[in-house]
């Protein structure tokens, strides 16, 4: 494979890819972008009335705009959302211009996870645990598809999370910076 300069995070709602992928760009000394947080920026508008207005549709769209703008750059952990696998132009993106971890977590830890979140439009719904479990459905075979690295996140904390992801990018990422900031592609 050819060594990619981005970490792109993909999962499901609740997985940890922006709190882990703001502690792994920060022990890599990368940017840390959000998806979500971008297409908020570009458009003056939350996701949540990105949705109202637009559709699940309109939003797709958006997000694939913002996510080929935000990979024309290099050394960046870019955390997406939820749904970013849905669009096959996006997919095959990611895993052009990224190194791409599917970070999992099961069912009950994101009902756990999510359980005062109220922003998320796709679980306004009543029962969320049955959505959760068909967004799970539907998305993991995306999810693995584009992943060179599967992470599993549901049994640790944020912190010991991003430190055992830290050492399993750094046995399996091409791109992934040593201590002295160079590239295992660039190392002797």
């Amino acid at each position: 494979m050819q060594a990619a300069h981005n970490i792109i995070l993909v999962g499901p709602m609740g997985a940890g890819k922006s709190s882990l992928g703001r502690r792994i760009a920060r022990r890599l000394g990368m940017q840390f972008v959000d998806l979500d947080e971008e297409i908020e920026r570009q458009t003056g508008a939350s996701v949540s009335t990105i949705f109202a207005c637009e559709g699940e549709a309109g939003f797709r769209a958006r997000e694939h705009a913002a996510l080929a703008s935000c990979l024309e750059r290099d050394g960046q952990v870019l955390a997406t959302g939820g749904g970013a696998v849905l669009d096959p132009r996006s997919r095959a993106l990611m895993r052009k211009r990224g190194f791409v971890v599917h970070l999992q977590v099961a069912v009950p830890a994101q009902l756990r996870r999510l359980a005062r979140d109220r922003s998320r439009p796709l679980l306004q719904g009543d029962d969320r645990e049955a959505t959760l479990r068909q967004l799970a459905h539907a998305r993991g075979p995306l999810y693995r598809e584009v992943a060179h690295l599967e992470f599993d996140t549901a049994n640790y904390a944020a912190p010991a999370a991003a430190a055992r992801l830290a050492r399993a990018l750094s046995a399996a990422w091409p791109g992934a910076p040593d201590s002295a900031g160079k590239t295992q592609e660039g190392r002797a």
